[in-house]
């Protein structure tokens, strides 16, 4: 008896679920040419490149901090922790602006991966590599210049999201 009950609230619920999906589907419309130009200007998209260089930038900062605070080792080793965010970050933006990843959605799914992987694989190999090329190595410096550089995703997101509404 509960087994029926239980497949009579199962097939109410996928009905609704469907049904709410029709009437969404209903809600959204094509945009004319014209309406999606409209909408891209006021939605312009943030280019990888920018984010890339606001990450060089705040290495640079933090490098020069540790320049004025701690000496030219712990600059060196904060130079190399932007390099380990922005080198890996650059091989992703070039990968994913390429006319190859905008093919199709499943050339872009892969691409994504493809890419992602690669930005991981490089700043390992990079850390991995610290030591031997940079001597003496300092590591607080060299996380702090990575995760200040890290942390301008998180600041592009929120200047994205600002600017779409405004």
């Amino acid at each position: 008896m509960s087994a029926r009950l239980s497949e009579r609230r199962l097939s109410s619920d996928t009905r609704d679920a469907w049904d709410d999906a029709e009437a969404a589907d209903e809600r959204f419309r094509r945009l004319s040419p014209s309406e999606a130009a409209a909408f891209r200007a006021e939605h312009p998209q943030l280019s990888p490149w920018r984010v890339i260089a606001a990450q060089a930038a705040v290495g640079g900062v933090v490098a020069l901090a540790w320049l004025l605070g701690e000496g030219r080792a712990h600059a060196w080793s904060a130079l190399y922790g932007a390099v380990t965010a922005v080198v890996p970050g650059a091989l992703l933006a070039r990968g994913m602006t390429s006319r190859l990843s905008s093919l199709s959605p499943a050339v872009s799914a892969v691409s994504v991966l493809l890419w992602e992987t690669v930005k991981v694989g490089a700043t390992v190999a990079l850390l991995v590599a610290a030591p031997q090329v940079v001597r003496p190595l300092s590591w607080p410096a060299l996380l702090a210049a990575l995760a200040a550089c890290l942390s301008v995703y998180w600041f592009a997101l929120l200047w994205r999201g600002r600017r779409g509404s405004s």
